[in-house]
């Protein structure tokens, strides 16, 4: 290693639960004493899986990774709604799920397919007047979110097992997979949330290459240097 060589490059995460995705550019920024880290698409606290992390020159490329597709896999439940969408929130109903069938899973997903507009969830760090819509939730207030046009490759129900369905969903960068949960379980006329979510493919990038964060905290800066990939890789593809 060249001394004093200052790291410059793409770093795939494998994201722990329990941390933000700002936890995690911070972490990696105090360990190595590197002044430019960025990432490329937030993942929630509990969500796992691929986090891209850019550093030193490679952060211009951040806006263009950011926006790139993406696939996840996780678990949505049936019966229960809350005011998050996901496990976290609030139980705010509970219905009786109907017989279904990973096929008849199926037929409803399907209608997901395609261009559509997503209304973002309360639950979310999206500004109003700049402050976090979170934050409004957080005080009882609920306000108007503009529909935004996302497109869903593929939406899938894996396996079923009353009342967790296995999925997969391939989408466009912007996309609330919580907000999926919550429709689908509107549709079926039980109600859901998102119980798990991992994030596996972004654009060229796929999970089976990322670096669990505590062997990378455990390193060394000639380690690090050596798990860079070069900022061309970043040319984007379709999941």
């Amino acid at each position: 290693m060249v001394k004093n060589a200052t790291p410059d490059g793409i770093l795939l995460v494998d994201k722990p639960s329990g941390m933000t995705s700002h936890d995690v550019v911070d972490a990696v920024r105090k360990r190595f004493r590197i002044k430019k880290v960025g990432h490329c698409g937030t993942l929630d606290p509990n969500a796992t899986g691929l986090l891209i992390l850019v550093l030193g020159k490679a952060t211009k490329l951040s806006e263009k990774l950011m926006g790139e597709d993406k696939v996840y896999t996780g678990i949505i439940e049936l019966g229960r709604e809350t005011n998050s969408y996901d496990i976290d929130g609030e139980t705010v109903a509970e219905k009786d799920i109907p017989d279904l069938s990973t096929e008849r899973l199926n037929e409803f997903t399907q209608a997901f397919k395609g261009d559509q507009m997503q209304i973002p969830p309360m639950v979310s760090a999206i500004k109003r007047n700049g402050v976090p819509l979170y934050k409004l939730a957080r005080k009882g207030i609920e306000v108007e979110r503009p529909p935004r046009l996302i497109h869903i490759y593929y939406f899938r129900i894996k396996t079923y097992q009353r009342p967790e369905c296995e999925f997969e969903v391939a989408c466009t960068k912007g996309t609330y997979v919580r907000s999926l949960a919550q429709d689908l379980g509107q549709n079926i006329g039980c109600g859901a949330h998102l119980k798990t979510l991992r994030r596996t493919v972004s654009g060229n990038f796929k999970i089976e290459a990322a670096i669990r964060l505590d062997d990378i905290l455990a390193c060394d800066m000639g380690s690090l240097m050596a798990s860079l990939l070069h900022p061309s890789l970043a040319d984007s593809a379709r999941p």
